[in-house]
């Protein structure tokens, strides 16, 4: 895979994750209004992780790629 592609890759990668975080929040808010502490605590931890973990990865396939920042 060509350092291009992998940057790339690796940013939309990010993209998705940091999109997962916002859509943790906003649902745990959702379920917050709606007096449901514990789902919503659930809710926005699982966002969390899952958008954290695209993130990382994508951040690794950006630094594999030896590209840089641009």
């Amino acid at each position: 895979m060509s350092g291009n592609i992998k940057w790339t890759l690796g940013k939309t990668i990010q993209g998705m994750g940091l999109v997962v975080v916002l859509a943790g929040v906003l649902g745990s808010i959702s379920l917050g209004m709606e007096d449901e502490g514990l789902a919503s605590m659930g809710f926005e931890f699982k966002g969390l992780m899952i958008g954290g973990g695209l993130f990382i990865v994508g951040w690794f396939l950006e630094r594999m790629s030896g590209s840089g920042a641009r």
